[in-house]
């Protein structure tokens, strides 16, 4: 009992907390247009590739059961003037084959780095202190765009003897920082564009409206145009200045607008309530009944020098307890701050709450939209 009032009293701290954060000021602050949107042609693009780490300590893929490695191999080495050794049986383990992944930044100059991500694909079981051998990475248009190399940073571990093992993290994943080294650019004159399109990461008819009037008061009339509720599309009036144009846009503020929402996560109990929820006027309880049955072992025995058996009795014991039902009337139109406190005057647990935030979804008092994670 002591552990589950902490757990309740941790809760309301928790959601008190949420409340003073958001009540505290504004219901929406200002934000800039740069964190709530994206600029049509500055992105960055997936890279991929497949490649061999070597120089790991017994812990590759067992070629027996990954001949796409032992294919590899033979490759790599023929290409290096071994020879063929199609015929020759290999038994390394010191070898893994990896899919490299890695993403290309917007903008990104031959000869600049990136970082690598690098996953086995067979059954190797750790890469820790492997090294990857020159692996070129092609986009979706299969063109090749880098190439990685070098030693591997593996942020698990994995120990084995004959009878336990311990693994600790994904040993089998890893990273190389600047892995990389860009060898294609992806051609685009941004300045020369006669108009460029922000995408709300979010489209919100309100959101892309109120944009449209903060670019136009900012830059001036017409330079902005609203498409749709995600899309705005920015022409700006001097030929050849776009650069200067979306520096100014990125910096300006606005209050974006959104559905109001409440998102659960049902298996860490977390729950995440937006400013504008409101809900009707509807009476909340929370009760129940609590079954405690307790087993007690007693011994019979005969008495001295009689004829008898010693018999264990069990006795049985079942108490039932009704916790007093508790009503708390939350009124319609209540505020975050309202509900909250309604909530945590019933005295509930986190798992309580979102029972009673799905029962008021169920019967239409919530105007909100309830998302569970």
């Amino acid at each position: 009992m002591r552990s589950q009032s902490r757990h309740i009293t941790r809760f309301r701290v928790a959601l008190a907390a949420l409340c003073l954060a958001l009540m505290g000021g504004p219901a929406v602050a200002d934000v800039r247009i740069k964190d709530i949107a994206t600029f049509e042609g500055v992105r960055e693009n997936q890279l991929v590739g497949y490649g061999l780490v070597v120089g790991l300590n017994g812990t590759g893929d067992r070629l027996r059961n990954s001949p796409f490695t032992q294919r590899s191999i033979e490759g790599m080495l023929e290409r290096l003037g071994v020879g063929n050794l199609s015929n020759e049986r290999m038994s390394t383990e010191n070898t893994a084959a990896v899919m490299v992944t890695a993403m290309l930044p917007p903008f990104a100059r031959r000869g600049s780095t990136i970082d690598v991500v690098v996953s086995s694909l067979g059954d190797a079981e750790s890469l820790r202190g492997g090294t990857l051998i020159v692996t070129p990475l092609t986009g979706a248009d299969g063109a090749v765009y880098a190439v990685a190399q070098g030693p591997i940073a593996v942020a698990g571990y994995a120990a084995q003897g004959i009878n336990a093992s311990i693994v600790e993290g994904v040993p089998t994943v890893a990273r190389i920082e600047n892995g990389a080294t860009v060898e294609n650019e992806i051609d685009l004159a941004f300045n020369s564009l006669g108009s460029v399109r922000i995408a709300l990461r979010n489209p919100d008819f309100t959101t892309s409206a109120r944009i449209g009037e903060a670019i136009n008061r900012a830059i001036g009339p017409g330079t902005a145009t609203v498409l749709d509720p995600g899309t705005v599309e920015v022409r700006p009036v001097a030929k050849g200045d776009l650069l200067g144009v979306m520096s100014q846009i990125e910096e300006l503020r606005i209050q974006p607008d959104g559905v109001a929402k409440v998102v659960i996560d049902a298996r860490s109990g977390t729950i995440v309530i937006g400013a504008d929820v409101r809900i009707a006027e509807v009476a909340v309880s929370q009760g129940g009944l609590t079954v405690i049955v307790r087993e007690d072992i007693e011994v019979s025995q005969p008495e001295p020098f009689s004829i008898g058996e010693t018999v264990v009795v069990p006795q049985t014991t079942v108490e039932v307890e009704e916790r007093e039902t508790q009503f708390t009337v939350l009124t319609g139109d209540v505020s975050l701050q309202r509900l909250v406190d309604g909530l945590n005057a019933i005295g509930l647990t986190a798992t309580q709450t979102i029972s009673i935030l799905q029962a008021i979804k169920a019967a239409g008092a919530l105007y909100a939209d309830l998302e569970i994670i």
